[in-house]
């Protein structure tokens, strides 16, 4: 894995270096722009309509993704490959009459008679934003994690359908102690009694963020990583929230409007705090699992930015060791992530519907 990494960053550096001088090169001679390592970044942590391959700018290999939208004409769909690499608003595209461009990764529609984006600042004044529907690089990511967990969990309840209680060989030899870690260390403790009844959500969130953290990893998949989408975050902590709240009981309720053992005058201070918690328990579990998985992608881009900001290869015998060194430590860090949201989601359930002792 390690090798493999070393390998990918040094490929890497050698394309981003040659198209660095090749798409400023004139006959003349070379002309040198000011690299912008915060740019190049979040270029590379934001969501996107393609998935990035290899190279930069217009000579970059992309997988093009479906570009859907809802215009006052109806349907308007088309591949991503139509604007020709172009994120600054220049290239537009045509579909029933109107004319599309993307603009920092952004679909507008232009008013009529206009060619390109104009801008007033960092306002856009000559285009709106249709409704965007679009299979972006998050939602393609999202849908090959899904893929990937339906055809390991039905593989695995075939082989003990067919097989019953017998030694797991293959795929299953490697789900089943993840399985029952998941039931005998995470939700057992934190729920108890109950836990059967919540195992199916604590194994799709757990292997979900897990195969997405995963992913993440991968060089061409890996930018923007699942789970280090505010939005992904968002929804998966409030499944989490909406879970406790249906299947609270009345002690969990009882403990919030009336907490136990505190004078009735302090009511007034600890029940809002109380109330205010059980929003903030999930918004600690969204920026969590956000913060860390991005933090990762974003010091490695860093690292190897190094190379560029200096304008010298000799940079690369620092910052790809480091680079490679922060991308196995998030190799740790995406199967910690999965443990603790999945722990903490385990933990919020149980203390809902726990009964009075």
């Amino acid at each position: 894995m390690a090798v493999l990494l070393g390998m990918f960053f040094l490929f890497n550096i050698g394309l981003k270096a040659q198209d660095h001088v090749d798409n400023h090169t004139t006959p003349e001679e070379t002309v040198k722009s000011e690299f912008d390592p915060v740019a190049f970044a979040f270029d590379h942590v934001l969501d996107a309509h393609e998935v990035h391959i290899a190279g930069e700018g217009a000579s970059s290999i992309t997988l093009p993704l479906p570009v859907i939208l809802w215009t006052e004409k109806g349907l308007v769909t088309f591949l991503s490959s139509s604007f020709h690499h172009d994120n600054e608003g220049h290239h537009k595209v045509e579909k029933k009459g109107l004319n599309f461009v993307k603009y920092h990764e952004k679909i507008y529609q232009l008013n009529p008679g206009e060619s390109h984006i104009k801008l007033e600042g960092k306002d856009v004044v000559n285009a709106i934003q249709p409704l965007d529907f679009s299979i972006t690089k998050v939602v393609f990511t999202m849908f090959l994690v899904a893929f990937l967990l339906f055809f390991v969990f039905f593989k695995v309840a075939r082989f003990y359908k067919k097989n019953g209680a017998v030694a797991p060989k293959g795929i299953v030899s490697w789900m089943e102690p993840l399985v029952l870690f998941v039931r005998d260390d995470i939700a057992e403790p934190n729920i108890g009694a109950k836990k059967d009844r919540f195992m199916p959500y604590l194994l799709t969130v757990f292997f979900f963020i897990l195969i997405g953290n995963l992913l993440g990893l991968i060089p061409w998949i890996g930018s923007p990583n699942l789970t280090g989408n505010i939005s992904v975050t968002v929804t998966l902590a409030m499944f989490t929230l909406v879970i406790q709240l249906i299947f609270s009981k009345k002690p969990f309720w009882k403990h919030i409007f009336m907490p136990p053992g505190v004078p009735l005058a302090l009511y007034p201070i600890l029940v809002p705090i109380e109330i205010a918690g059980i929003f903030i328990k999930p918004a600690a579990l969204l920026i969590r699992l956000f913060a860390n998985m991005t933090a990762g992608h974003i010091i490695v881009i860093s690292l190897i930015s190094i190379i560029f900001v200096k304008e010298s290869l000799a940079w690369s015998g620092l910052s790809v060791p480091m680079a490679l060194f922060i991308s196995t430590l998030e190799l740790l860090v995406a199967f910690l992530q999965a443990y603790i949201f999945t722990m903490l989601s385990a933990l919020f359930i149980g203390t809902a519907v726990e009964e009075a002792h």
